[in-house]
């Protein structure tokens, strides 16, 4: 995940006018805020990697995804190009917004302090809302 954030993050720098038409015309400072997301991808990207810095770097990703979250909705609401093509995606758009809330899900994963005390996955048969660190498999599911 760090290595997806931090590599997004510099092409945000390398390259802002692709990600210009994403602003929604009712923010101010359209290529500094380009400029700031992309050093804020690039940083909590790299810290996330780091164990030390690991837990609020994901936090720090969360707030980052819901602060751009209006980006995103412009481009459905309003099927903006981007990359220099004629015309948007159309309802693919529509599509992609839902994997915000992933995303923020993946993110929320590393906010547990080490991998032993992380949500296990909903195949290991217990229910993520049965999970607390540290609890038993239920009795009777045929765990150990």
């Amino acid at each position: 995940m760090g290595i997806f954030y931090a590599a997004s993050g510099v092409v945000h720098v390398v390259d802002p006018g692709f990600y210009l038409p994403m602003m929604p015309p009712y923010l101010p400072w359209h290529l500094g805020l380009v400029y700031l997301s992309g050093v804020a991808e690039s940083v909590l990207g790299v810290a996330v990697l780091l164990p030390a810095t690991r837990r609020v770097a994901a936090w720090g990703i969360i707030l980052l995804l819901v602060a751009v979250f209006p980006a995103n909705l412009h481009i459905a609401l309003h099927d903006v190009p981007l990359g220099g093509r004629a015309q948007g995606f159309g309802v693919w758009n529509w599509v992609r917004l839902p994997f915000q809330a992933l995303f923020i899900a993946w993110a929320w994963w590393y906010t547990f302090s080490s991998p032993a005390v992380r949500p296990r996955a909903l195949a290991s048969g217990y229910g993520a809302a049965a999970w607390t660190p540290g609890s038993s498999p239920p009795s009777g599911s045929g765990r150990g």
